[in-house]
């Protein structure tokens, strides 16, 4: 492939976008976005694109998310450079939720964070045997950014609750059971699918239903019914008692990896997931997400987090708050709090 972060081209009438960072599991930064929502505007009233494929090179993943260390430096200062990010990110994001043609997303692998924000808007959404999805942002003082305030609370029952607060991985037979992703595909015939999608441009869905197979009993299925039950509550306090009253093995390893995370980020998640499935638009889920993005970067945690999980790599944060109690209303007020009419996300034209 060329050395090009992003590879676009036209196909059989079929615009192609493939992700070329392999090195660092193709986590985007700024200029790759902005390279994708070249292509996709081009593409938007071209007669001779039907529909448009995402997939990447390499095998180690789909997209492990975005340029952490980069919003981690940037987030240390003013937060320009993590804003500008954000700004162009969340405008690809929303870009490819608004698209009128249908997108194709190959998940091939790890896919996490900024991954899931570019896969979750697609039409058809194709899971394989080496696909492991998370949004494991609490875990290093952020939130499920990238749409993760619409596409969680509107999972089943309370699984996207449960998946943003724990940070939780799932394979392929989860992720197509819950419908986030809509087909499951052997990675031994994803060749022949982007063919057939080549010879059927304008019916990639018909292409997938064709090329799927059943990916297997779901291992999440047992512990619907308590993670519906059990991750109903509208506070992490509530959340915490509830796992400790339950008692069983599976919940007390839930509560213990809840204790891991970032109180501030716990709590900042779970409003998150709760005002997003109030929100009636997209957009607005952006908005908010632009507005709480570009101040959590310049906090402690997530500064503390990025060093301890991907810097230093001793994976022992020092959260502060280090306890729930620690984090009040007032702290996530001014966190959720509007910006300025100058200062706010706005969508592409």
């Amino acid at each position: 492939m060329s050395e090009a972060e992003v590879i676009t081209r036209i196909e059989n009438g079929v615009g192609r976008i493939t992700l070329n960072r392999p090195k660092a599991i193709h986590a985007l930064n700024r200029a790759m976005c902005e390279t994708m929502t070249e292509a996709l505007l081009a593409w938007r009233d071209d007669p001779a694109v039907s529909s448009i494929l995402i997939d990447h090179a390499g095998e180690r993943g789909f997209c492990a998310g975005g340029d952490i260390r980069m919003i981690a430096e940037s987030g240390a200062g003013d937060a320009s450079e993590a804003k500008a990010f954000f700004l162009a990110e969340y405008r690809l994001n929303h870009l490819m939720f608004e698209y009128p043609k249908p997108i194709t997303a190959i998940v091939d692998g790890i896919v996490m964070g900024g991954g899931v924000g570019i896969s979750e808007p697609a039409r058809v959404r194709i899971a394989t045997e080496r696909t492991t999805y998370a949004m494991p942002e609490t875990g290093i003082g952020l939130f499920p950014d990238v749409g993760g305030g619409w596409f969680l609370p509107r999972l089943p029952g309370q699984t996207g609750a449960w998946l943003a607060l724990t940070g939780a991985r799932l394979k392929a037979a989860d992720t197509v059971a819950l419908g986030i992703h809509t087909h499951f595909v052997a990675t031994d015939d994803l060749t022949d699918l982007v063919e057939s999608i080549g010879y059927h441009p304008h019916a990639p869905s018909a292409e997938a239903d064709a090329w799927a197979s059943a990916p297997g009993p779901a291992p999440l299925e047992p512990f619907r019914e308590a993670i519906d039950r059990l991750f109903a509550f509208d506070t992490v306090e509530e959340i915490f008692s509830a796992l400790a009253a339950e008692g069983s093995d599976w919940a007390l390893a839930q509560l213990a990896t809840l204790k891991t995370k970032s109180p501030q980020s716990l709590k900042v998640t779970l409003r998150q997931l709760r005002t997003g499935a109030t929100l009636t638009s997209f957009a607005e889920n952006m908005a908010m997400e632009y507005a709480l993005g570009g101040r959590v970067v310049r906090t402690y945690d997530f500064q503390e987090g990025v060093r301890a999980v991907i810097v230093d790599k001793d994976n022992a944060p020092k959260w502060s708050p280090a306890t729930l109690d620690g984090v009040t209303d007032a702290v996530l007020d001014d966190l959720f709090a509007p910006l300025p009419d100058n200062e706010k996300w706005t969508p592409l034209a």
